[in-house]
């Protein structure tokens, strides 16, 4: 049995990764939580444990320029504090969940040979993070660095929540199509326990066997509604356009997906 030590006990994918555990009765995890942010995990004694799932971060808030030193304190500074913690204590494995984020508003396909550039101060400190945490890493002390792309499923927070609610308001919509990797929580909850089970250590990017396609999800969402959609295809050149000027419409209309041939 791996006993396990989940930094992160309020975060989203550790709570699911409890219910997991416990509802596939998966019997060779042992899985223990505790907070970070209130300093819990501090009073943890980490000798005995095999592996650190490390899940704890600040992540889906609106970015200010304010806001830059407490992203690096936590999802940086903290992150490397409990790896130091991990390491002098004997844990044989560290998983590290980065994310996507760290290629910034890179577009097209993300190969092996592609470099993280972020250009937001969440996936600046995650990058920092993974850059010091790696550096742990020996014989004895192995790390994983796990990069998802947006996590989509029940009760999920971020990128794919925003996309319902804009499916829910939005009876027409562009023909326009793309690829965005995308993962289930289930499926990214199966890998984090193949990680573990095998002691996995480098670089990771899971990803769902098909991309993502927003027009896609969009109509698939709205049909789950009982809600008709109306696709433009007139709307093609002005998603072009402004793909080139906001943002937000890149995130939502512009290709960004993992090569299938990354791990």
């Amino acid at each position: 049995m791996k006993k396990v030590l989940v930094i992160g006990a309020h975060s989203y994918i550790g709570q699911k990764f409890k219910e997991y555990v416990s509802a596939n009765d998966l019997k060779d995890l042992s899985v223990d939580m505790v907070s970070a942010s209130d300093g819990t995990w501090r009073k943890v004694e980490f000798t005995g444990y095999d592996s650190v799932l490390h899940l704890s971060g600040i992540v889906h808030r609106k970015e200010k320029k304010s806001m830059e030193a407490i992203y690096y304190e936590v999802n940086h500074k903290l992150a490397v504090e409990i790896a130091n913690r991990a390491k002098i204590s004997h844990v044989k494995q560290f998983i590290f969940m980065s994310t996507a984020a760290v290629y910034g508003s890179y577009t097209g396909c993300i190969t092996k040979n592609t470099l993280p550039n972020p250009t937001t101060f969440y996936g600046k400190s995650k990058l920092a993070a993974e850059q010091d945490i790696i550096q742990l890493q020996d014989d004895e002390f192995k790390v994983a660095i796990v990069r998802p792309p947006m996590v989509y499923g029940e009760g999920c927070k971020g990128n794919y929540p925003r996309l319902v609610k804009l499916a829910k308001y939005t009876p027409i919509f562009p023909d326009f199509h793309n690829k965005r990797s995308m993962i289930h929580i289930n499926t990214l909850l199966e890998y984090i326990a193949q990680l573990l089970r095998y002691e996995n250590y480098g670089y990771f990017h899971p990803q769902d066997k098909k991309y993502g396609d927003t027009c896609k999800i969009v109509l698939t969402i709205r049909d789950k509604m009982g809600k008709k959609t109306f696709l433009i295809k007139n709307f093609i050149i002005l998603v072009i356009l402004l793909k080139l000027r906001i943002n937000i419409v890149e995130k939502i209309f512009g290709d960004f997906y993992y090569s299938m041939n990354m791990e």
